[in-house]
């Protein structure tokens, strides 16, 4: 595989006197694709109907000739302001009932039938423009799906599109209200029309009708984004793709990406850090100019997995952003390495964003590889650094791990919507366990629970919804907590809790913990949250009210949720079990192999001396696998 990189470009906020030399210096710096076009609707379509390609056909002429590969977007995340006047209810409302307005992006609602029409319209027309034009080498459908909330919306159309949802899923009222368990509080329905959006309730929602609403708002984004798909994929073989984003949750990205060639994703670790991460404060000081040692890595290993495999980096940060709640620059050398750790987890593109920092509007305080004036930021010699060690670097593949890690979003939705504890959180929960096996120097697989389990030496899956049986065929399974508690309409199932195959044990009840009442776990480490009361043979972990853990053949069930030191324990307990290596890594060094490379990455301020190598402050290492 080649590794390239490229950057977002915006030529309609700049004079196009200015394009040439963009281009020419975009080529300089070792840059092979450019982004344009995402947010540019109304640039195109002034007025309904009313079209001025001049512009779009010139600079996607200039940068082509310049030698660049062009992403062309479909501009559906800006509706222009006439869209607003043609279907004024296109709006989103939130949670409250309260309308969305025009005046900053993505003001739409994915259940709205007549914007989807809109946006059909727009895909198919730049398709048959530019579909077979020789320097559209890929698209994008829309931008950030979920940014800022957005992809649940409680409008009248998101109501009566719910409600024929729920008409496909059940057949029958009958089969809903005992699917949800209506007769609890006297909440049968004898009409699916009758069926409200569950906000705005006296107290919480049945919380079978939230899981299926969560269900129907994670479907109402793959249909939006197979429809301009399907329109695209009429006039053009170019691949597609879309930018997810960081810690969401809202819809499953497994089943957008089964729509796309090439899943993408925007990389912004200093705003993460300080907006998404969950870390005390002197975590976040000590890594305040760099992000977090896992977060990216995470979330390149699980849009890894949405797309076969094929995946990019469509926006990664170059230097201060402005939306977090504070805006540091980054360490230098971090540029560098945010581009070659995505690499090592096996980018084919890494994009920064963006080319020139805007002058105007939202995100003017966005910093760019330029700055307003044209004059390079610091990040602009990083970039030009990676590209320069791309063609030093011979091509290479991912390496499959021998360790899966199952993050699945309908376990998302079900402990949102049921938490039980308030700090109890799914993907806080999975990241954890991510960033222990990190730390012990493992390359990890993100998978569906859906994976054929056979092919892994070690599965690890927490407080999964359901488990089907097919993750038993994993060399050893360890599961929990919360694991198989309900069944797929958020109920306790009959045969009782936990009910997964090949486990026999019982869960005669739980417990949630607050911060300050932590259980001690007998050799060291806690519990904390959450606890399964467990009954049943193999105990492996104790405290001083039972087992904590119960491991039956391949199966290992974890009953809470472990504190990093218990949790340390469990990787290397299982690891050993699976006959897997494991390394004590320096705080902050991370470890990635590739299948013919081993990378270090240094995120830390000061250097690291492990295994007799030095890796400098934001430092980047590789050496040849033998």
């Amino acid at each position: 595989m080649k590794r390239s990189l490229g950057t977002c470009y915006y030529p309609e906020h700049w004079p196009e006197a200015w394009w040439a030399n963009d281009a020419a210096k975009m080529v300089e710096t070792g840059l092979t694709w450019v982004r344009i076009g995402e947010f540019s609707w109304s640039k195109l379509e002034p007025q309904p109907d009313r079209f001025d390609w001049g512009w779009m056909d010139r600079v996607i002429e200039t940068l082509g000739s310049a030698g660049l590969k062009v992403i062309l977007g479909t501009p559906t995340a800006t509706p222009p302001r006439w869209m607003l006047d043609k279907h004024p209810d296109m709006l989103a409302h939130d949670k409250e009932g309260r309308v969305r307005k025009f005046g900053s992006r993505r003001h739409y609602c994915f259940s709205h039938p007549g914007y989807l029409d809109e946006c059909r319209r727009i895909a198919r027309i730049l398709s048959k423009r530019y579909g077979k034009h020789p320097h559209i080498a890929a698209w994008q459908i829309d931008n950030e799906y979920d940014c800022h909330d957005t992809a649940i919306s409680y409008t009248p159309n998101a109501r009566m599109a719910f409600q024929n949802w729920c008409a496909a899923r059940y057949q029958s009222t009958d089969a809903l209200n005992r699917a949800w368990g209506n007769v609890f509080w006297s909440m049968e329905y004898d009409d699916f029309t009758q069926i409200d959006l569950p906000n705005l309730t006296v107290t919480e929602p049945n919380p079978s009708h939230v899981l299926a609403f969560r269900r129907f708002s994670s479907d109402q984004v793959v249909r939006f984004n197979r429809a301009q798909c399907d329109e695209i994929r009429k006039y053009s073989n170019a691949p597609i793709t879309h930018n997810f984003m960081g810690r969401i949750t809202a819809f499953d990205h497994y089943q957008v990406g089964a729509d796309l060639d090439i899943s993408s994703w925007d990389s912004y670790p200093m705003g993460f850090l300080l907006d998404r991460v969950c870390a005390d404060q002197a975590e976040k000081k000590h890594y305040l100019r760099q992000g977090d040692p896992d977060f990216q890595a995470f979330h390149h290993d699980l849009y890894r997995a949405t797309s076969s495999g094929r995946w990019w980096i469509m926006e990664q940060q170059p230097g201060p952003v402005n939306w977090a709640p504070w805006n540091p620059a980054p360490l230098p050398g971090m540029p560098r390495l945010w581009a070659w750790e995505a690499f090592a987890h096996g980018a084919e593109t890494v994009c920064y964003f963006r080319w020139r920092q805007a002058p105007f509007a939202q995100e003017q305080m966005h910093a760019g590889l330029l700055q307003p004036n044209s004059e390079p930021s610091s990040a602009l010699a990083e970039a030009a650094q990676v590209a320069r060690e791309i063609d030093a670097l011979p091509e290479v593949g991912t390496a499959r791990a021998r360790i899966a890690l199952v993050f699945d979003y309908d376990s998302a939705y079900a402990w949102e919507t049921q938490p039980q504890g308030l700090d109890f959180d799914y993907f806080q929960i999975v990241f954890e366990f991510y960033r222990a096996l990190r730390k012990q120097g493992l390359s990890v697989d993100i998978v569906p629970k859906t994976i054929d389990a056979s092919s892994y030496d070690l599965v690890i899956a927490p407080a999964l919804l359901t488990v089907p049986a097919s993750l038993t065929t994993a060399g050893h399974l360890v599961i929990g907590p919360r694991a198989g508690s309900k069944t797929e309409e958020m109920s306790i199932p009959e045969e009782g809790v936990p009910n997964i195959f090949g486990l026999a044990a019982q869960v005669p009840y739980v417990e949630t913990l607050p911060p300050f009442a932590s259980i001690a776990v007998d050799g060291g480490g806690a519990v904390t949250k959450w606890r399964d009361h467990l009954l049943g043979d193999g105990a492996l972990y104790h405290c001083d009210e039972g087992a904590i853990a119960l491991r039956q053949g391949k199966i290992t069930y974890l009953g809470g949720w472990p504190d990093p030191a218990f949790l340390r324990r469990i990787i290397q307990d299982a690891c050993a079990l699976c006959d897997i290596p494991t390394l004590d890594l320096p705080a902050d060094l991370r470890l990635r192999d590739t299948d013919k490379h081993r990378f270090f990455f240094n995120y830390g301020p000061k250097s690291v001396v492990f295994q007799g190598r030095t890796i400098p402050p934001a430092g980047v290492l590789w050496t040849t696998l033998s």
